[in-house]
């Protein structure tokens, strides 16, 4: 039986985006899932089983238009949930420009572009674009300036975005979690040269509700920005 509704989702491998591709997935929804390369598809594929699979790498965006045209794209597409995100710390003065480019080309030109390739369907469905940021999209600290760099770039293009397409009937949600116990946090701890405990930080699985929640709320009212901060 088809699902109630076609999500794409990026960064379904790991960490938040797992959490919502499992929610989804035990609903009944349909998921198209992306991936990097042939065999990571094939690993989402079977961890989630009849969900299609999309494959681009997000650290190549000028690449991913002709990706996806040797691909079979879904027709209807209710919403688009840009999960992914690479992290890289140091600071200014030891940053490189291979370093900055990573993380924009991830963290920010390949959503707009995969925004870019989906809007059609999504304008079609009246459907949602859901980011999912940083508490580093609002604040910058020391060390981070790449990676908050490319994070408040996509609060200017949710922002943006949620303009140019409010008339269309798509809503544009941001969600800006504070650290969150996932393999991306077990890296920042490494690179921060501190230990990791997974139980000081937020539960993927947390928000994981809070992107649900936004997607599933009536169509009288859209979630605009919503910061996930740390409970305990």
């Amino acid at each position: 039986m088809a699902g109630m509704a076609t999500h794409v989702i990026t960064g379904a491998g790991s960490g938040i985006g797992a959490a919502v591709a499992r929610r989804l997935h035990a609903r009944g929804d349909d998921l198209v899932l992306h991936a990097r390369d042939a065999g990571r598809a094939k690993e989402l594929a079977a961890e989630f089983p009849g969900a299609r699979t999309l494959v681009g790498d997000l650290a190549e965006p000028d690449r991913l238009s002709w990706a996806f045209s040797h691909q079979s794209l879904p027709d209807r597409v209710d919403s688009l949930l840009h999960i992914a995100g690479v992290v890289d710390l140091g600071p200014v003065g030891e940053l490189t420009p291979k370093t900055w480019r990573h993380q924009l080309d991830v963290n920010l030109i390949a959503p707009a572009e995969l925004t870019r390739h989906f809007l059609p369907q999504l304008r079609a469905s009246r459907g949602h674009v859901l980011f999912v940021n940083s508490g580093a999209g609002l604040n910058a600290n020391a060390e981070w300036a790449a990676y908050a760099a490319s994070k408040h770039g996509l609060k200017a293009l949710a922002d943006a975005l949620r303009q140019e397409e409010h008339a269309n009937g798509v809503r544009v949600t941001t969600v800006y979690p504070g650290r969150t116990a996932s393999p991306m946090q077990a890296k920042v701890h490494q690179q921060e040269g501190k230990e990791y405990d997974p139980s000081r930080w937020i539960d993927p699985e947390s928000v994981a509700t809070t992107i649900v929640m936004a997607l599933d709320l009536p169509r009288d009212a859209e979630v605009n920005d919503l910061t996930v901060r740390p409970g305990r």
